[in-house]
């Protein structure tokens, strides 16, 4: 599935777009536009693809995502259950250069900023005391208009620009419309969170990247530092620590076949591996 353009609409007199999003579950495909794009959730959970990334996400998750920059977030299964009674909010901006000024963006004050905007090709997630302060600036930029909203952009742009509170997401610049690459590690990705807790195999992920499978192992590693085995690994693990946490009447064995597992040694030795604290005591700690 290649990304498609979106545009979100300004209001009249606006120079950039800002919107407090309240969805049943959040409809965005897998998209690209040319804006700068800042998006703190403030309500629901799932998963996030952004370029070659796949992370969870929640409430106060807060990126600056570059142009151009296939992503897309998608709730948990139960978001889309008739009748679910949940809801997936966000306060997202989009801006260009323009909105803030190009000539002022070329000023020797601004050359922080310059290389905030070099460095979100790469999108940038932002945690900390910056990611405090900015969200608070993001709920409040909602009720403002006009020039008090302008000047609201900038101290957020110029927040992230002075942070130490900032890593990189994907694992290189990503640039371009509905690159071939991006396309083939979508597809890959989206069938194997459809499909985690099936018996999946290399073979079958090849076959969906139309690949080989030795030149597909080399690709996927190359693009999520990581293997094909290992991410469909903390697939299940995190399912399972969800599963843990929100569900009392599921016991650990169940959890384990749940989650693709098809051997409840293997899953206790992957889980404490991975969390550093065996099934029972997670669910125990947590719940508690």
């Amino acid at each position: 599935m290649k990304p498609a353009l979106e545009h979100l609409p300004k209001e009249r007199n606006e120079s950039f777009a800002v919107r407090d999003f309240d969805y049943h579950y959040y409809p965005n495909p897998w998209h690209y536009h040319p804006e700068y794009e800042i998006v703190l959730v403030t309500e629901s959970t799932g998963k996030r693809f952004i370029g070659d990334h796949l992370s969870d996400f929640e409430p106060g998750n807060l990126v600056l995502i570059g142009p151009n920059i296939p992503h897309t977030y998608r709730n948990h299964d139960r978001y889309y259950e008739k009748d679910a009674g949940l809801r997936a909010r966000s306060i997202v901006i989009h801006f260009t250069e323009a909105s803030l000024g190009n000539e002022t963006l070329h000023l020797p004050e601004t050359q922080a900023i310059q290389r905030l905007f070099e460095q979100s090709k790469r999108a940038i997630e932002v945690t900390g005391n910056t990611n405090r302060y900015v969200s608070e600036l993001l709920y409040k930029i909602v009720g403002l208009n006009g020039l008090k909203r302008w000047i609201c952009l900038w101290e957020i742009v110029a927040a992230l620009a002075e942070s130490n509170d900032l890593k990189p997401i994907c694992n290189w610049s990503q640039e371009g419309h509905n690159p071939k690459e991006s396309k083939r590690l979508w597809d890959v990705l989206d069938w194997a969170i459809h499909h985690f807790e099936e018996g999946i195999t290399l073979k079958q992920a090849a076959s969906i990247a139309q690949m080989q499978e030795n030149a597909f192992s080399r690709f996927f590693s190359k693009r999520t530092k990581k293997t094909f085995s290992q991410f469909v690994q903390e697939l299940r693990l995190q399912k399972a620590a969800r599963l843990l946490i929100e569900n009392d009447e599921l016991s650990v064995t169940q959890i384990c076949y749940d989650c693709g597992y098809n051997n409840l040694s293997n899953f206790n030795r992957q889980f404490l591996n991975h969390y550093e604290m065996s099934p029972v005591k997670y669910k125990r700690i947590y719940r508690s």
